[in-house]
């Protein structure tokens, strides 16, 4: 049976409640939850299915090198730790929709991309022939705001315009974040940031 729960989503109330699973025992949550993100600005409820809690990085990371990210695809979050251990963020994301799209073990950031445009890969053109060839930067773009290009050729972390993607499993590979998250997560990983997907 599902539970419900209501998590108010603005930048200081996803940042504080960050704050408070830190503080409190790790909730143990099946991924069949439902989470209810409710937009303070808009009053908007987003129903999104998800499970995440706060971990620790050193069963992931042998150090904190260039900060590291956890992606765990299973609870449909991203972990941040920066060099110093000093800061750590949870994100909740999209993740792929198919475990053929999905890619799971180590890489890195290579490339931090301030304005990302998009080209569908070969296979997204075949799965999906009616898709424009390109979108530059903007509002319309699958990338959002801000990309986070990893060593696997296709790969990203980056933001999207299309919030209702958040928490599920809708993306043909990467892993999208709320435009505002990503523009958080952007300005403090590096080009060598550690990636662990599992």
């Amino acid at each position: 049976m599902s539970r419900t729960k209501a998590i108010s989503l603005s930048r200081r109330g996803f940042l504080a409640g960050g704050a408070g699973l830190l503080a409190a025992p790790a909730i143990a949550q099946d991924t069949q939850d439902t989470v209810e993100f409710r937009d303070q600005v808009s009053g908007t409820v987003r129903r999104n299915a998800s499970s995440f809690r706060a971990l620790e990085w050193e069963p992931h990371f042998d150090n904190l090198r260039n900060g590291a990210i956890l992606i765990d695809i299973t609870s449909r979050a991203l972990h941040y730790w920066n060099e110093s251990g000093d800061t750590y963020r949870l994100y909740p994301t999209s993740v792929p929709i198919s475990e053929d799209l999905t890619r799971r073990g180590r890489t890195r950031v290579v490339l931090k991309d301030p304005e990302p445009d998009w080209r569908p890969t070969p296979a997204m053109k075949e799965r999906n022939p009616e898709w424009p060839d390109y979108v530059p930067p903007g509002p319309d773009n699958p990338l959002g705001v801000r990309a986070l290009h990893l060593t696997w050729t296709y790969y990203r972390i980056h933001g999207t315009h299309d919030t209702r993607k958040i928490g599920r499993r809708s993306s043909n590979g990467c892993i999208g974040l709320y435009n505002e998250h990503i523009t958080e997560l952007y300005e403090m990983a590096k080009v060598g940031t550690q990636v662990l997907v599992i």
